[in-house]
């Protein structure tokens, strides 16, 4: 049985998470209706860099206050690569809710694909539909969508294992990241993300932050260029 101490613990900080997601979300619905309908309306050139911005120092603000609220931990290795990756693939594990925010926050001009639900959301879907591919049609269209978002000049973020994972759960990996870096002749750069404990899960409450700060490890595991797995830039000699 949890002590008392524990349960108040948990409840302080599942209400914190609430009242931070309460903040997230209240964003979201306005550049999801006003924002970002205003900016596709009047703005004609240079739009994906616009909603890229705005995005980027938003969810910095939002990763930063959950930092602070010591909801979670942030600790970055190699912090300098991470954030200087231009115009690749980035690809990366993936244990919690928020690691495409962590992603986007870290590394200016960056894309990602996302769950199609994600672009029926209500709070999201006019976001999602300005500068994110939303998985789910032909691989042909997906992979027509990220070297267009590539030849823009962004990198484009693919979790390979496709879903969130646990802390000790080892998914097999999918191709899709190796079909856009064969097809757009672009490096891939990894990532790995980690926690200490289960955090924002498939399965788990949105506001299950548990009893203690939850840390997490970005670091940045090097990169493959695409150059040493092709002949004659059409062939692929052999990739993981």
């Amino acid at each position: 049985k949890m002590s008392k101490n524990t349960t108040f613990i948990k409840a302080k900080r599942s209400f914190v998470l609430t009242l931070l997601f309460a903040y997230f979300g209240t964003g979201s619905l306005v550049y999801n209706f006003v924002l970002f309908p205003l900016i596709k309306l009047f703005k004609k050139e240079n739009k994906l860099e616009i909603y890229s911005d705005i995005i980027q120092k938003s969810w910095k603000s939002f990763l930063n206050t959950l930092v602070k609220t010591k909801t979670i931990s942030l600790t970055l290795h190699d912090e300098e690569k991470i954030k200087n990756i231009k115009n690749s693939i980035i690809v990366s594990t993936h244990p919690s809710y928020i690691d495409v925010l962590i992603v986007l926050s870290l590394i200016p001009k960056t894309t990602c694909f996302v769950a199609p639900k994600l672009a029926r959301n209500f709070f999201f879907k006019n976001i999602i539909k300005s500068m994110f591919l939303v998985s789910g049609t032909p691989v042909e269209e997906l992979t027509k969508s990220a070297i267009e978002k590539l030849e823009d000049g962004f990198n484009v973020l693919i979790f390979p294992m496709g879903t969130r994972h646990k802390k000790n759960e080892h998914l097999k990996i999918k191709k899709g990241a190796s079909l856009v870096a064969i097809k757009s002749k672009r490096n891939i750069e990894m990532l790995d993300i980690t926690t200490d404990t289960d955090f924002l899960q498939i399965h788990q409450r949105f506001n299950d932050a548990g009893e203690k700060t939850v840390k997490y490890n970005v670091s940045y595991l090097g990169v493959l260029k695409i150059e040493n797995y092709l002949i004659n830039q059409t062939y692929v000699k052999f990739f993981v």
